[in-house]
Parts: structure tokens; sequence; C-alpha cells
């Protein structure tokens, strides 16, 4: 052969096309705009898997504060759109998806024709602004892609993304007074003074930097950009909105407010004009950075360079649609788009924080350069522990590692030395009770999927776990609670804490620390002093040690817990269920309590004060719209009773997600409902993280291949399942019949197949 170069070549590239062609087509699965209309709070646009942008629509302006207090119409808003609106304000390049508060829609960007207007306009009356009319007939999502019409500008907008670039194309009617508005004020959960500063620089006739600094959720928060537009503007301009001040300083010499190549503030808007002809198309690429516009940039380039949009698009789908092939599953269309929307909303968080050249922005808010991993931010902690982070440990192990090694580097440039309770872009916003890192942490490392040092983490985990001054943890060590005179929450803090507890003792009899593993299995019994006897409830306890008299188990405010109540509290005992099935009068009576969980009716009067719940995610008694409660169903494994566990699992699955805009019945909490969903769809859950144990429920879907990062695969078969036949008779593992109802990760990742055997009759 005269070139054999060439025929290597041939063969790469036909292995590499073959092999393409084993991914089947995910994607059209994936309804972004599941979860969007009341409770679930995603957002439809564009992103890639875990990207730093996530470029979506806002539906409205609603303010986080109301005659100085804070407006509770704002939470229906933590994603920046809402399916329920008529009107969209604009396009941003962050979001978080699922949560039950917010910050971010950073870079607004709405396009226009005619008069300019600066201001939003209201729903009522959007042609008094920016804003426009739309139709959802007129919108579509896809996983990496959004368009939608904007009817009072007869705008074509459509959005993409790279995991930095977000790019916007608007198709506009011929017009000569075309307006790109860029709202630098703009923002979600915005209330006045949230802008700390704001710069812009014009770089030439068609690219523009800056940054951006907020004191949000994130309390020290700077954002850098920069956009490149396709078509040069003829003219540009701005309006500052911060008033008047006592010093102007000396740039009053010139006039900032058209065509001047540098401009700052604290509230700004921009304006770019344009001509246009019929069906112009104008793209706007613009990349973020934590670090500044030089690496913005360098992102821009990087990532979406001289690359159009259906480029863009086509790349971002085909990851997409790869990342969804980790699991092929059988079913209808409907189980099909409820389970790889559910993959689809597990890869958005936690978020790429890094620039294409390895440097973020640390705690300590200088700049830092990941060594050999990707940083990562976006976790909220409290949510993901229970699902989403094991889920990783199975499908993204590699991921989830990335994901340890950025809550070392957080610890690490972290005055407090502690482990992220719940951060974002360089800061910890401390939401939420627990320190539930230490469980990511020891369950990743248990797993085998942590390639850092694991001595070192377990460190970090005992200082988390010591920091005396942080919520209560002073007293629960004390103490062995903490009393509800000193913490609202005091009683979840106390369960939460036992659990994290639990988790770092197994860490340390992992690591053949005898001695530490001694001193937090300990404490990881603590929940015992919360658990009263007499009512068989949690119940918070005063300093002296008596229980608080005036007490309602159903009652979600005011109890000592935090957005749960008694009922479902008492059951957060997942390290140890054997002991709570022991104090509770045992398995039968046990048994009996979960029935009446799930059997009774929660009246509205006792969640009406907590905003994260809602009818819609109630079961009964069993909220399943939040997390306290996610592994409750399983427990009836530990009572004896597995057929239970399998009847609940599958009637939340039922009624809990559907193939809807409304189909989540709670937040999604940043990918912890879908990881629920997948997990128990497949047929097992994680009760504890930190074990190497999965309760095993019932799988409903037919069939699963899990493709495995260590090139394994792990097949699950449902025999006969159906909607009537929802109880497992037999199950198989590799030709071995499990008994005890009870999984393995070692099992599931040393491949194989898991065979169930299902009937429509319990098997007793």
């Amino acid at each position: 052969m005269k070139n054999p170069g060439t025929f290597v070549f041939i063969l790469l590239f036909f292995g590499a096309f073959t092999n393409a062609q084993k991914f089947e087509k995910l994607i059209q699965y994936v309804n972004p705009l599941i979860g969007t209309e009341k409770m679930g709070h995603t957002y439809p646009g564009a992103t890639a898997p875990f990207g730093a942008v996530q470029l979506s629509p806002e539906t409205d302006t609603i303010a986080y504060e109301l005659n100085g207090k804070y407006n509770g119409e704002v939470y229906k808003y933590c994603a920046g759109y809402r399916y329920e609106d008529k009107t969209i304000v604009g396009f941003s390049s962050t979001h978080f998806s699922g949560t039950g508060h917010s910050d971010l829609g950073d870079f607004l960007i709405m396009p226009t024709v005619g008069k300019l207007q600066l201001n939003p306009g209201t729903a009522d009356h959007p042609e008094n602004g920016y804003r426009s009319r739309f139709s959802h007939q007129d919108e579509k999502a896809e996983a990496g892609y959004y368009k939608v019409k904007l009817e009072d500008h007869n705008i074509l907008a459509e959005l993409t993304s790279t995991t930095r670039v977000g790019v916007h194309r608007y198709t506009f009617p011929k017009s000569d007074q075309a307006h790109i508005i860029f709202d630098l004020m703009a923002g979600i959960y915005n209330y006045e003074g949230k802008n700390i500063w704001t710069y812009v620089r014009i770089e030439n006739g068609n690219t523009v930097t800056g940054y951006r600094q907020t004191n949000g959720w994130a309390r020290t928060r700077t954002v850098y950009f920069a956009m490149k537009f396709s078509k040069p503007f003829k003219s540009y301009g701005q309006k500052n909105y911060d008033g008047k001040q006592v010093y102007n300083g000396f740039w009053r010499k010139f006039d900032q407010t058209k065509n001047f190549p540098e401009i700052a503030g604290k509230n700004l808007k921009m304006y770019f004009d344009f001509d246009t002809n019929e069906n112009e198309a104008i793209e706007i690429k613009l990349a973020i950075s934590p670090v500044s516009q030089a690496n913005a940039l360098e992102n821009l380039e990087k990532e979406a360079g001289n690359l159009s949009f259906e480029q863009i698009k086509a790349q971002t789908q085909e990851t997409w649609n790869k990342e969804l092939n980790k699991i092929v599953i059988k079913g209808s269309d409907a189980e099909k788009t409820n389970f790889y929307t559910a993959m689809y909303h597990t890869f958005i968080n936690p978020t790429t924080y890094m620039d294409v050249n390895g440097e973020y922005k640390g705690l300590d808010q200088n700049i830092h350069h990941a060594e050999n991993f990707t940083n990562y931010t976006t976790f909220s902690l409290w949510d993901t522990y229970r699902a989403l982070h094991p889920f990783f440990n199975i499908i993204q192990p590699k991921r989830n590692s990335d994901m340890v090694r950025s809550m070392m580097a957080h610890y690490d440039q972290f005055s407090m030395k502690m482990l992220p309770i719940w951060s974002h872009y360089a800061n910890d916003n401390w939401c939420m009770s627990g320190y539930h890192s230490v469980s990511v942490v020891a369950d990743a490392i248990i797993k085998g999927n942590y390639d850092g040092d694991a001595k070192a983490a377990l460190q970090a985990c005992i200082a988390t776990a010591n920091k005396r001054d942080y919520e209560g943890i002073g007293q629960y060590i004390d103490l062995g609670y903490i009393p509800v005179e000193k913490n609202g929450t005091s009683v979840s803090n106390t369960l939460e804490y036992a659990y994290d507890d639990w988790a770092i003792a197994q860490l340390a009899k992992h690591l053949g620390e005898t001695e530490i593993y001694n001193q937090f299995i300990k404490r990881s019994e603590n929940w015992k002093n919360n658990f009263d006897k007499s009512i068989g409830f949690m119940r918070p306890r005063l300093a002296d040690g008596s229980f608080k008299k005036d007490f309602s188990p159903l009652s979600t405010h005011g109890q000592g817990f935090i957005e749960g109540n008694s009922w479902n509290y008492t059951f957060f005992v997942s390290q140890n269920p054997d002991e709570l099935i022991q104090l509770m009068g045992g398995k039968k009576k046990f048994a009996s309590k979960l029935d009446e969980l799930f059997t009774m009716h929660l009246p509205d009067e006792f969640f009406a004060d907590t905003e994260d719940i809602t009818r819609e995610g109630i079961i009964g008694g069993y909220v399943h719209g939040n997390e306290p409660a996610h592994h409750v169903a399983y427990l009836y494994n530990w009572a004896g009773q597995p057929w239970k566990t399998q009847a609940q699992i599958r009637r939340i699955l039922e009624m809990q997600y559907k193939a809807t805009p409304d189909g989540l019945g709670g937040n999604d909490d940043a990918g912890q409902m879908s990881a629920w969903y997948i997990l128990s769809s497949l047929g097992f859950y994680p009760v504890a993280p930190g074990s190497e144990e999965y309760a095993i429920g019932s799988p409903g879907i037919d069939h699963a291949i899990l493709n495995l990062e260590n090139g394994k695969t792990f097949e699950i078969e449902a025999i006969n399942q159906s909607p009537k036949n929802v109880y497992v008779q037999k199950i198989l593992l590799n030709g071995k019949e499990i008994k005890n109802f009870t999984l393995k990760h070692s099992d599931i990742m040393n491949g194989g197949k898991m065979s169930f055997y299902m009937g429509s009759k319990p098997k007793k």
C-alpha cells in the first residue's frame, strides 16, 4: 500500500462512524417544558450538559421586595420562566434549574423593532416597553435549542449554547429601526441595590466586553462577558438609572449616552441599532467567564469561533444525545419522555465553573487553575446528596469525582475551612441545613469514585462537622440535640447532622480510622434525643431537656423543622431504620405508621406557611414534592413488607411525574426530583448514601441497559411489568436469586443482568 497513513485514517474514521451509529436518537424524548408550570421551577432554554451558560427566556420582572418586605410572588420566578405567562421580556444567560430560591438572570437581551423603549413594560401592556406577547403554539424547546415567535415585534427568537457561550439568533422583519436591547439591570430575585457595579467596553463595531457584580444569594458575585454580533451595529447608546450622586467625577465632560465606547455604573441599559432586511437573521454569541473579559473572549473563540448557529446547535445536541445514551430504555413514548427529560434535568447541575484555560475564581476571590479536573459550582446539597450524586456515582463517576475535588477546592480556599453547604459562583449562600457535602464525599470515596486524597477529604469532613458556631453545631455536640429556643429548625438540623455524622463514620471505617469511626458513629445516634417515645414522633426539645409542649406533628411551621413536618421527618433516620423500628414498637407498628402516612389527609392549613410544599406534591401526608422523605417509601423493606414499598413507589412514579409542563409535583431542586424518578424507575434507590447498598423497589420500565464508564453494561429487565403488575415475584442477579431486596453498588459496576419477575398480587 502506497499510503498506510491514509488506510489508518479511513479505519479510524469508519470506526468512529460505526460507534456513532450505535447511539439511539434519544434527544427526541427530551421536553424541557416539563416542570415549567406550577412548582417545577425548571427553565426551557438552551444549555449544554453541565454548562456554565443556561440561555433561557424570562417571562416577567417581579421584584423580590414589596413595601419593604419579601414579595411572595417572586417565588414563581426562580427559573425566570413561568409557563402560565403570556409575555417574554428577554433572554438571559444564567439560570438555576428547579430551585426554591434564586439569583442569576444575567445579561438580558431582547430584540425589538420600532420606537426604542428601554423599560420592559408590563404583562398587561407589553406595548409600553420592550417585552412581547408570545404563544406556546409558536414555541419549541429541545435539548440544546429553544425558539419562540415574539408577536409584538414579528421576530423569531432562537437560542442554542455551548458550555460557556450562549448563542442567540433573531430573524427580523424589514426595518430601519431594529434594536437589540442589552439590559444589565435585569436579574432574577432582583431588588434595589443588588447591582453593585457594571462595566461595558465597546471593542469594535461588533464586539462588546464587560462585567457585572451583584450582591444577592451569592454575596460577592462577578460575571465577565464577551459578546459578538454577526453584523456590525450602526449605532449604540446607554441609559444610566443610578440617580443623582454627590460626586460625578470628570467623566461628565463626555456625552456617554450615545456611541461612547466605555461606560460604567450600577444600573445600566444599552441598545444597539441596526437596519434589517425582511427575514434577516442577526446572531449574537455571548460568552461568560468567572475570571476576566479576556477569558470570556477566549471562551467565545475556542468554543464558538466561526461556527454558525446551526453548527453549534448540532454539536450541542450530539453531545446531549451521547450523554442520554448512558442509559437506553424500552417503554412507551410517554415513559421515554419522562425518563429522558429526567436525565436531561439531572445533567444540568452542578454547572461548569472554569474557563477553557482552566482558570476559575475561588472562595478567596483569587484566581486559581484547575489541575486535571473540571471545577464545578451550583451545589444544592440539601437536595442532591440524596439521589443526584449517588446517581452520578453510577452514570457519571468521573464528573462526580471532579465535583468532590471542586468541594475540596472550596474547602481549601475558604477562610472558614468548611465544605460547601449550598454554593454557587465562588460563594456559599448557606441555604438549608445539614453539612451534606460530607455525604457526597463519603459516598464517592466508599464507591471508589474519587481520585484525590481520601484522608484529606476525611479531615475536611471532620472540620466541617466540628464548626461549633455554625447553626447549632456547638449545642448539638455538647447536648446531643439543638434546643428549639436557640434554633427554629432545631429538630431537622439535629436529624440531618446525625445522618451526616454517620456518613463520616462510614468514611473513617473505610479508611481504617477506628477512633474517628467510634466518635462519629456515636454522634450519629443523636437523632434519638429528639424522639419522643410517648407519642412516637420527633419533637423539639428545650435547653432544660424537656419536650416542647405546644407541638403539632402535622404542621410544617414553627415546629423545629425545615420544609417539612414531624410526620415526614420522624422517618428521617435513613442510616439506621432498624433502630428506629425498634423504638417505634417493632415492625408491625412501624409499617402501620407508614400506612397512615400514605393514607391520611393533610389539610391545607398545615402547610400554608411553607411555599415549597403544595397539594400537587402530597400523597396522603407524604410530601414527595420536597426532599426530606424521598427515602420513606423504601422503608417498608426494613419492616418486612417489601410489597408495600413496591406499590407506593409505582404510585409515586405515576402521580408525581407526567410528560406535561405541570408534570412535576414540586421543585426539581437541581435534579434531585428527576434523579429519584430515574433510580426508582430502574428498580432501586440509595436510602443511605455512604453505604454500598441500594434498596430495591419496583421498576417502572420494561428494560434498561446502563452503559457504564468502565466499559461494562448492566442490564435490567422487568418481565410482565405493567401498571397492574407492580409487585415483585422474584429477582435474579446474574441468574442467582436476591431475597433481601438489596443491591450492591459493586453488583452494578461489575456489569451483568438483573431480572425482575412482576405480578399483579403481592408476594408475602
